[in-house]
């Protein structure tokens, strides 16, 4: 007996329904607080908007810290990071895919042991590196040990085995060399499988925050989870709820923004990829 079976579907559709309130009341808390005047009472305790409804809260909060060097910095970090990922991921994929070697199934089941190592296993390892390499503190050491990802290169090389060899065969002979195939020729026809690992890639290193609160020690360099931390410590030592959910939906909301924008884009790569 299947799903729709045992439950009928406007049950099934009021149960999911009611799940997906359930998961976004933090959500409509965080935006009711941002733009509500009350930062302090018993009334903070409901969901919906307080009048009289203000944009002073997002002011005030945006006063309090340098938000453009925080974001700046966390632009860097993500896409940065990305970037040189796409390299690396593409690569790999590409030889794992269509290239044969000695040792070649053992060097890919050992690539993705790193997918079962907790990344938390590996910072001070990744931090006495960085010592030794004069990193520490720096943007570059803090994207450094992401830039090889084993999830990516496993999607890759998935995406890549689902072009047919014919098209690299032909490519090369007509003068193509191996990195203009995979550019022209490969790269266009997984370019949802790309989107996809795009949406995980950056959404994690957006909300990255123990790794740089651990090599990052000038507050120029901050990224903007550690810097929302130290902004919520001082309005929490004053009560103010406001300000931390004004603080919190900065930092959410350009993902919000993007997701609302490309959510097409975003949930057909995932199909494409198999990710559910």
């Amino acid at each position: 007996m299947n799903v729709k079976q045992r439950f009928p579907l406007r049950t099934l559709s009021l149960l999911l329904i009611c799940a997906a309130l359930l998961w976004l009341t933090p959500i409509f808390w965080m935006i009711s607080s941002a733009f509500s005047a009350d930062s302090f009472s018993p009334a903070m305790a409901s969901i919906l908007p307080r009048r009289p409804l203000t944009f002073g809260t997002l002011e005030e909060a945006w006063e309090i810290a340098d938000w453009l060097r925080l974001y700046a910095n966390t632009l860097i970090f993500a896409l940065g990071t990305f970037a040189v990922q796409l390299v690396t991921i593409t690569t790999a994929g590409y030889v794992f895919a269509y290239h044969e070697f000695h040792g070649k199934t053992t060097l890919f089941y050992l690539l993705l042991i790193q997918l079962m190592i907790m990344p938390v296993m590996l910072m001070v390892p990744n931090m006495m590196t960085l010592h030794q390499l004069g990193l520490l503190n720096t943007l570059t050491g803090t994207m450094l040990p992401y830039f090889a990802s084993a999830f990516g290169v496993f999607l890759m090389r998935q995406a890549f085995l689902n072009i047919p060899r014919e098209l690299e065969d032909a490519a090369l002979m007509e003068g193509c060399r191996w990195w203009q195939v995979v550019m022209h020729v490969l790269l266009p026809m997984t370019r949802p499988a790309l989107l996809a690992f795009a949406t995980v890639s950056i959404t994690y290193h957006w909300n990255e925050f123990l790794w740089p609160l651990m090599v990052l020690n000038d507050p120029d360099k901050q990224v903007l989870t550690v810097g929302l931390a130290s902004f919520a410590l001082g309005a929490e030592s004053g009560g103010q709820w406001g300000l931390i959910s004004a603080g919190s939906l900065m930092v959410c909301l350009p993902l919000m923004v993007a997701f609302i924008l490309c959510q097409k884009h975003f949930l057909s790569g995932f199909g494409f990829s198999g990710i559910k």
